[in-house]
C-alpha cells in the first residue's frame, strides 16, 4: 500500500509536468509571451480563444503543485537520509546547491524562465526550518497573502501612473530576432534575459512557491499521501469548493490577461489569482487522487508515475525539445506556429515524454538528471545502476 501511494505522490508530479510545459512553451513559441502585448500575428477569435483557456487551467496553477509536491518530496529526503544514518542538513544542502547550479546552467544555456535556481535558493529555508507544522501554514497563508498585496500594490502604481507600463514591442522582435539567428544569437539572447528573469521571479513567484514548499512539508511530515483513506471522503468536497473558487479568479485573470495585458487590471486579476489558484490547485489534486481510486485508476498511475519519478530529466528535456523547435539550436519556429498548432504540439510532447519515461525506467533506476542530483547529495558517484525489477 505505501509504494502505491508513494506511486501516487509520483503520478501527481507527472501531471504537474502538464502544466509546466503548457505555460512554459510559450516563452519559445511566442515572442510577445510576458511583454505586456498581444501577438499581432495570431489575433484571431480561435487564437484568442486558445490563449484564454490556456491561461485559465495552467497559468500561476501548476508551479504552486510542483513547489506543494517538492516540500512533500522534502520530507521523504529526509526520511532516506534516517534510514541510511546520514546527517540530514549537509545533505540537503547540497542537494540545494546542485538544484542552484543546475538551474544557473539551464537558465543561461537553454530557457531563462528556468525554476530550479529559485527551488534551489528556497531549498535552504527547508533546510533551515524548525518551527512547527501550525507555523509552516501560518507562514504559508502570510505568504500567499504578501505575493497578493505585492502584486495589488503594482496594479495601483500602473493604474496611478500607466505611462511607466507602456507597452513596447521592441522586446518581442529582439528576442524574434535571436531566435531565427543562429545558436550563438539565441544563447546570447537567453543569457542575457536569465539575470533579470531571476529578480522577477523571485518576486513573482518566490513568496508562493515557498508558501507551498511549507504546506507541502507540513503535509509530508504527517505522511499525508500515505493515509489517503482518512480523508478520501472529503475529497469531493475539495473538488466542489475548489473548483468554482479557483475557477472563478483563473476566469478574471485570463480574461485580463487577454484584453489589458501588462495593465493594472492584469497585476489586479494576478494578484486575486494568488489567492484563489491554490483552490483550483487543490480540486485537481483532489480530483486526481479521485480518479486514482477510480475502475482505470491503476492504469492511470501507472502512465503518470514514471514521469513523475524522473521529473527533473523531463523538466530539462521539455526545454531542450523546445529550444531545439523554436531557436536557433534547431528549427527556428519562434512566431512559426498559431496557438492552436502550440497547444498541439504541448500534448505530442507531453505524451512522448510518457512513453520515453516508461521505457527508461524498465531499464535504468534513475533520470540521468536525478543521478547527478543524487550523487551531489550524497556525494558518492556510483554509476545509475539498472533497474531489475
Amino acid at each position: 500500500m505505501n509504494q502505491f501511494r508513494l506511486h501516487n505522490v509520483d503520478a501527481l508530479r507527472g501531471f504537474a509536468l502538464l502544466g509546466i510545459l503548457a505555460v512554459n512553451i510559450w516563452a519559445f513559441a511566442d515572442p510577445y509571451f510576458a511583454v505586456g502585448i498581444n501577438n499581432p500575428r495570431y489575433a484571431g477569435g480561435l487564437d484568442l480563444a486558445v490563449r484564454f483557456v490556456e491561461a485559465l487551467l495552467f497559468e500561476t496553477k501548476f508551479y504552486l503543485l510542483f513547489s506543494f509536491l517538492f516540500g512533500y518530496s522534502f520530507t521523504l529526503q529526509m526520511a532516506a537520509a534516517e534510514r541510511a544514518g546520514a546527517a540530514f542538513r549537509p545533505r540537503m544542502l547540497r542537494r540545494a546547491c546542485g538544484l542552484l547550479a543546475l538551474g544557473v546552467l539551464h537558465g543561461f544555456f537553454l530557457f531563462y524562465g528556468d525554476i530550479l535556481h529559485l527551488y534551489g535558493l528556497l531549498s535552504f529555508v527547508l533546510v533551515l526550518w524548525s518551527a512547527s507544522q501550525r507555523a509552516a501554514v501560518r507562514w504559508a497563508v502570510l505568504l500567499l497573502l504578501l505575493s497578493a498585496l505585492m502584486l495589488a500594490l503594482l496594479g495601483a502604481v500602473v493604474m496611478l501612473a500607466p505611462e511607466s507600463m507602456q507597452a513596447d514591442a521592441r522586446p518581442a522582435l529582439a528576442k524574434l530576432a535571436a531566435f531565427h539567428g543562429d545558436w550563438r544569437a539565441s544563447q546570447a539572447y537567453i543569457a542575457s534575459e536569465f539575470p533579470s528573469t531571476v529578480a522577477l521571479l523571485l518576486f513573482a513567484q518566490g513568496p508562493s512557491a515557498l508558501a507551498m514548499f511549507l504546506l507541502g512539508r507540513a503535509a509530508g511530515r504527517v505522511q499525508l499521501f500515505a493515509h489517503v483513506d482518512a480523508f478520501r471522503h472529503l475529497l469531493p468536497r475539495v473538488l466542489m469548493v475548489g473548483l468554482p473558487v479557483g475557477l472563478a479568479g483563473a476566469t478574471l485573470y485570463a480574461a485580463a490577461s487577454e484584453y489589458d495585458p501588462g495593465g493594472a487590471m492584469t497585476m489586479f486579476a494576478t494578484a486575486l489569482s494568488y489567492l484563489t489558484a491554490p483552490f483550483l490547485t487543490a480540486a485537481y489534486v483532489a480530483g486526481l487522487l479521485m480518479l486514482f481510486d477510480g475502475r482505470c485508476g491503476a492504469r492511470l498511475v501507472a502512465a503518470l508515475a514514471p514521469m513523475g519519478k524522473i521529473a527533473l530529466t523531463n523538466y530539462l528535456m521539455q526545454s531542450v525539445v523546445m529550444a531545439l523547435l523554436f531557436t536557433g539550436y534547431g528549427l527556428r519556429l519562434c512566431d512559426e506556429l498559431p496557438p492552436l498548432a502550440v497547444m498541439a504540439l504541448v500534448f505530442a510532447i507531453y505524451f512522448t515524454q510518457m512513453a520515453l519515461s516508461t521505457w527508461w525506467l524498465k531499464r535504468h533506476t534513475y533520470g540521468p538528471a536525478e543521478w547527478l542530483l543524487r550523487s551531489i547529495t550524497n556525494w558518492t558517484w556510483r554509476s545509475a545502476a539498472p533497474n531489475n525489477a
